[in-house]
């Protein structure tokens, strides 16, 4: 399948770290008269784009479901970054980083949250004439059915102008980080009613200050939730308490210093309890001060009040998209990095990468048919919910490398770099395969060195080291050969 019409004038929708790799990737092609990148705020960054005073948590408690959509939104953009003060990346700078750029060789290992947005505004420094500041997309229609071209109506945030422009494509690169879950738990309106402002999401979290001498529920346990743990365990009363269903997927170390509990079932009634909740294996804590959530966002598109077939219904995955990324219906529109559990910066230059091919006509898709029998095997296998868009280690390498033999695919064009190929984002090898696959203990043992973990640089300085791996794998293959004549497979450890 090829997209019905020369496409010329290309919108992409956030100059966050995906709307960025898409510019570079889209001019790389060198066929595109016009491409504008509308970002609401005054900088690039988009998530990693502090805010510097968050404003009290606006999100209805429960909220089960993303808001209604309006065909007038113009009532202005929430700018409410999830960044907080003391958050480090959870990913090891050598796999987080661009291909084309690497992060400074004196940045910590995991560096922090200060060091990514100057990285990503160094990064931005060659597309940032296309940026339109200060502007928010508020409405996205189809406008000529056969070609598949939309109109995009936008709004100066500071003067309230609205100017509706028309593009041949267009690039959601919004992120989804917007829209808070609060799971719908007997009692909670109730509590929170009672209770006002006791219950909150990590959204919303900044410092553990507010927390310091009260009594704190965490309910969750992945990247977020393990953090903001950590942080408000060291000024709580007593030890922490975390709620969660399993053990965290990073695999932290044993949780001696807090208090572990199953899921919260019930917010007891505040006419007959002082501020208790009850847990799954029937556990009751009273006295609770606070309940933070950290239980992720939901995919929201506001912006679409009216597209059909939708790409969002109940939120928990954006619906109607061909490898996680082109809308099928009309794959001008294609909605980079939806995925979850994967490394963000790289998979976005990899999709940029196939989706600037396709537009660009060097590359084909398969047709509608087979596009959304694609989608109907991945719900079959993996739900409609959650686990659609997860794609948790080996899964996302694979897809990586999947995206990049993709793109390789594309007829050559002369005047493009890479003698006609164009540009490439990256392929992981073994030795990023292998970092991947330890990340969370590479992660455990940077932050077991407590106030000294900003002078590690390297994942060498914590013992880790490819070479050496690699090394005592061919000794044990060689080791195995002599004992029978017969190789052995050794697993990838």
């Amino acid at each position: 399948m090829t997209v019905a019409h020369s496409i010329r004038r290309v919108a992409i929708i956030g100059a966050g770290p995906s709307g960025l790799a898409s510019a570079k990737f889209l001019l790389a092609e060198k066929c595109f008269d016009q491409i504008d990148i509308f970002e609401q705020r005054l900088s690039v960054g988009g998530a990693w784009n502090p805010t510097p005073e968050k404003a009290a948590q606006s999100t209805p408690v429960p909220q089960t479901k993303p808001p209604q959509r309006d065909a007038d939104l113009s009532h202005g953009p929430n700018f409410m970054s999830p960044l907080y003060d003391r958050l480090e990346t959870n990913i090891p700078k050598e796999l987080m980083r661009y291909s084309d750029k690497p992060f400074p060789a004196d940045a910590p290992l995991f560096p922090k949250h200060q060091t990514v947005k100057k990285y990503l505004e160094e990064y931005a420094e060659d597309v940032k004439d296309l940026i339109h500041f200060g502007t928010n997309v508020f409405h996205v229609m189809l406008k000529d059915l056969q070609l598949g071209t939309w109109d995009i109506a936008t709004m100066n945030v500071y003067t309230g102008g609205v100017k509706v422009r028309t593009y041949d494509a267009v690039v959601v690169a919004s992120g989804h980080f917007n829209v808070p879950y609060l799971p719908d738990i007997a009692g909670i309106s109730a509590w929170n009613q009672a209770y006002l402002g006791s219950i909150s999401h990590s959204k919303f979290y900044n410092t553990p200050e507010p927390f310091r001498g009260k009594k704190v529920v965490v309910v969750g346990n992945s990247a977020s939730g393990l953090d903001i743990g950590a942080q408000i365990n060291e000024v709580c009363e007593g030890k922490l308490l975390v709620s969660r269903r399993s053990e965290s997927y990073l695999g932290t170390a044993p949780n001696t210093d807090k208090i572990i509990c199953p899921e919260i079932v019930e917010f007891l009634p505040p006419s007959r309890h002082d501020r208790a909740i009850r847990f799954a294996d029937g556990r009751i804590e009273e006295h609770v001060d606070a309940v933070v959530f950290c239980t992720g966002y939901f995919y929201s598109y506001e912006f679409f009040p009216a597209l059909q077939p939708p790409v969002e219904t109940h939120g928990w995955r954006t619906e109607n998209v061909y490898q996680q990324l082109f809308y099928i219906p009309y794959p001008t529109l294609v909605f980079p990095v939806l995925s979850q559990r994967v490394i963000p910066f790289p998979m976005a230059e990899n999709q940029a990468a196939v989706f600037a091919r396709v537009w660009s006509g060097r590359l084909s898709l398969p047709s509608r048919a087979a596009m959304e029998e694609w989608e109907q095997a991945e719900v079959a296998r993996k739900g409609d919910g959650r686990a659609f868009h997860l794609l948790p280690f080996p899964q996302d390498a694979d897809y990586l490398n999947f995206l990049y033999d993709w793109a390789t695919r594309a007829a050559p064009r002369h005047e493009l770099e890479n003698n006609g190929n164009g540009k490439l984002g990256i392929y992981w090898t073994e030795r990023e395969r292998w970092m991947r696959a330890r990340f969370p203990d590479i992660r455990r043992a940077f932050v077991q060195k407590g106030e000294q973990r900003s002078k590690i640089k390297s994942i060498e300085e914590l013992g880790f080291d490819f070479g050496e791996w690699k090394r005592e794998q061919e000794q044990l293959h060689a080791d195995a050969m002599h004992t029978d004549g017969h190789p052995v497979a050794l697993p990838f450890r």
